[in-house]
């Protein structure tokens, strides 16, 4: 993350400032694709984060649509169009589960095999398939294919989601020990990373899977230190934390 630009962005988004980061990006996304769909992202994650702001994601979507001009560029907007209708759908502002669905297939039918994308594009056909289809087998593949290439392209904020989510996998399955691995690998990439936004999802999912009651105490505690601390951000697990977790 060399361009100045990038690192200022990042610092505001994992931060949760998304719309200070869309702002950074406004001058450059005017006329240049890949800032564009840059602005379309952290957008589309404060969707997915707030439940708020759909039509400026909408909005910003449109805009990278109408500037992509090479197969990669399309395919990269369709993704984030199957992901934008996909987090629509999940939180039940509006059921887009059939755009989501055609729109990750484009993108599949426009990006090589060997694109840095295509890590990202399997994971979200992992989401479809785990929380719209309700089909864990085919969610399970597509997460590892997501966790092997992410790790191939060297693309590690995608590794602590495909961690996170085999993990959940693995809870699932009852298979505690890895879930626990799995969980704690997503929380170490993040704090690394600085991705503050999602340390406290990272933190909660951990301690539901953490044998000692005070230890999962002090994990959900700290959860809610994270979530007060960013204005009640992610909203879905301000909502599933207790009033003592988020109190001050």
């Amino acid at each position: 993350m060399d361009d100045p630009l990038d690192t200022a962005v990042w610092r505001l988004r994992s931060r949760g400032c998304w719309k200070d980061a869309a702002e950074l990006l406004t001058p450059r996304a005017a006329d240049d694709a890949s800032a564009a769909l840059k602005r379309s992202v952290v957008l589309t994650e404060r969707c997915m984060y707030t439940s708020t702001g759909w039509d400026a994601a909408e909005d910003a979507l449109r805009a990278a649509e109408a500037l992509a001009l090479t197969d990669t560029e399309r395919g990269a907007t369709a993704c984030e169009r199957g992901y934008l209708a996909y987090a629509s759908t999940l939180l039940g502002v509006r059921d887009r589960a059939d755009e989501a669905r055609t729109a990750l297939g484009r993108a599949a039918a426009l990006l090589s095999p060997g694109s840095p994308i295509r890590p990202l594009l399997d994971f979200r056909r992992g989401l479809i398939s785990q929380h719209l289809a309700h089909n864990p087998t085919g969610a399970l593949a597509a997460f590892q294919r997501a966790h092997a290439g992410a790790a191939a392209h060297g693309d590690t904020l995608l590794r602590s989601f495909t961690w996170r989510h085999l993990a959940a996998m693995a809870e699932a399955d009852g298979d505690l020990p890895d879930a626990r691995h799995g969980f704690t690998e997503s929380l170490r990439i993040r704090e690394e990373l600085g991705y503050l936004v999602g340390i406290a999802p990272a933190l909660a999912a951990l301690a539901d899977v953490e044998p000692d009651p005070d230890e999962a105490t002090r994990l959900r505690t700290e959860a809610g230190r994270l979530v007060r601390l960013l204005g009640g951000v992610p909203v879905w697990l301000a909502e599933q934390l207790s009033p003592e977790e988020t109190a001050d």
